[in-house]
């Protein structure tokens, strides 16, 4: 079953964040968008790179009124250590949620249960607690978190539109479509 437009499951999980440990739970998403990035491990190669690139366009993100999150199966100290020691990652900004239980990782069913570690998944999360894009893939493929904005910004607008659709390659400012049956086959 897909989890997309599906709620989010109540969860509590510790993360470093802008040098102090804080806790996220279910509660600390709603109000407003969110962006769930989801990472092997701690301390990988690919790993610092992605979150290098969220913390290049994390300005943009909150613009858009959203909070970025990666997601781990490692410990909030392991974040605390990775984010001092790592200049990529020392660029973040953003919470950087540790997952020793695995309970989140489940949750979004990004759990590789053989080696204990979470695929590369990202979920976009409407203020309300649903999921509403997710993009899960094999973890040797980096992402490019500026069609997660780009996402974002198409889901935030058809929240706001509601009855019309953002076609392919949409961007913010562009035309969108209001289905109709006029339009079949016409496109």
């Amino acid at each position: 079953m897909s989890l997309i437009n599906t709620s989010i499951q109540p969860f509590k999980n510790e993360a470093f964040h802008n040098g102090k440990f804080v806790t996220v739970t279910n509660e600390t998403l709603k109000g407003k968008w969110s962006v769930f990035i989801f990472m092997p491990a701690a301390f990988t190669f690919n790993c610092p790179t992605e979150v290098e690139d969220a913390a290049n366009s994390y300005a943009e993100f909150q613009k858009a009124g959203a909070e970025v999150y990666i997601v781990t199966t490692d410990t909030h100290f392991a974040h605390k250590v990775w984010h001092e020691t790592s200049p990529a990652v020392g660029k973040a900004q953003f919470p950087l949620i540790g997952d020793p239980t695995h309970a989140l990782t489940r949750a979004f069913d990004v759990h590789i249960d053989a080696a204990g570690l979470a695929l590369r998944g990202t979920f976009i999360i409407n203020p309300e607690g649903q999921i509403k894009t997710m993009e899960v893939h094999s973890n040797e493929i980096a992402r490019d978190v500026s069609e997660t904005l780009r996402k974002l910004k198409a889901a935030q607008y058809t929240a706001a539109h509601p009855g019309e659709v953002c076609p392919a390659k949409w961007n913010e400012g562009a035309k969108t479509i209001a289905p109709s049956i006029d339009l079949v086959g016409k496109i």
